[in-house]
C-alpha cells in the first residue's frame, strides 16, 4: 500500500513538473499578470517598518531616516515617526526627494506604469535560482518612452507566478539634474501578495556631486487591522 502511494505521490510531483517545465514564456506572463490582479484584490491597510539611507560618496556624505510605513486598502503610502540621523544635505537633496517622487507617483496614476504587455515586451531568458527561489527570468523593455517605465530584467517566481526581483534603469530620467537612475527591487512573498523587502538605487548626477546612493530596507510587515477604510470616490 505504501509503495503504491508513494508511486502515485512520485507521478503527480512529475505530472507538476512536466507541465510546470512545458509552459510557454507567453503562458508564464499571462499566469503574471493573473497573479499580479489576483494581489491586487488581496490587499488589505498594512505596516511596515522603513530605514532609507543614502549618501554621496564623492562628497563622504550619509545620512539614514528610519520611519513606520503605513499603505491603506487603496495603496495610499503614509509615512509616521521619522527620525533622521546624519547630514542635512542628504536628507534635504537625496531622501526628501526620494519621498517627493514617491508622493507624486501616487498623485498621478500615469507615472506607475504596471509591466504588463500593454506596456512592455517580455524576452524570456529561461529559469534560475534567486536567493533560493526557482524563477522564470525575462528581460522588459518599454513599448513607449514615458515618464515611469524601465528597461532590465524581471524575476517572476516559479511557484506564485508574483514578482520577487525587478532591476534596470529609467528609460527616462525624471529631472534634468539626473543623467542616469539605476535601480534593483527585491520582494517578498506573504499570503498571496508580493511585498517590499529591499530597493537599491544609484543616480548619476549632473550637480557636481558625483553618484548619489539610495537603499531600503523593509521590514516587520503586518496586516493594520486597526486602520478604518478609505472611502473611494
Amino acid at each position: 500500500m505504501k509503495a503504491r502511494l508513494g508511486a502515485a505521490f512520485l507521478f503527480c510531483c512529475l505530472t507538476v513538473g512536466a507541465e510546470t517545465a512545458s509552459l510557454s514564456a507567453d503562458a508564464i506572463v499571462q499566469q503574471y499578470c493573473a497573479a499580479t490582479r489576483s494581489q491586487d484584490r488581496l490587499k488589505q491597510p498594512s505596516t511596515m517598518d522603513v530605514e532609507i539611507a543614502a549618501s554621496l560618496p564623492q562628497l563622504k556624505k550619509h545620512g539614514k531616516l528610519t520611519a513606520l510605513r503605513r499603505v491603506s486598502a487603496l495603496g495610499r503610502i503614509t509615512y509616521e515617526r521619522l527620525r533622521f540621523q546624519g547630514d542635512g544635505t542628504i536628507k534635504k537633496q537625496i531622501i526628501n526627494r526620494y519621498l517627493a517622487a514617491e508622493a507624486e507617483a501616487q498623485e498621478d496614476p500615469s507615472l506607475a506604469v504596471p509591466i504588463t504587455p500593454e506596456n512592455y515586451n517580455f524576452k524570456y531568458k529561461g529559469k534560475t535560482q534567486l536567493d533560493g527561489r526557482e524563477t522564470h527570468l525575462f528581460e522588459v523593455s518599454p513599448k513607449r518612452r514615458r515618464q515611469g517605465v524601465f528597461r532590465g530584467q524581471l524575476w517572476i517566481d516559479a511557484a506564485t507566478f508574483l514578482r520577487v526581483q525587478e532591476s534596470g534603469y529609467l528609460v527616462k530620467s525624471p529631472s534634468i539634474l539626473l543623467k542616469k537612475v539605476a535601480f534593483v527591487r527585491k520582494y517578498d512573498i506573504r499570503d498571496g501578495i508580493s511585498v517590499p523587502r529591499q530597493e537599491q538605487n544609484v543616480v548619476d548626477t549632473r550637480l557636481g556631486v558625483g553618484r548619489a546612493e539610495l537603499t531600503v530596507e523593509f521590514s516587520n510587515y503586518s496586516i493594520d487591522t486597526g486602520e478604518v477604510p478609505e472611502i473611494q470616490h
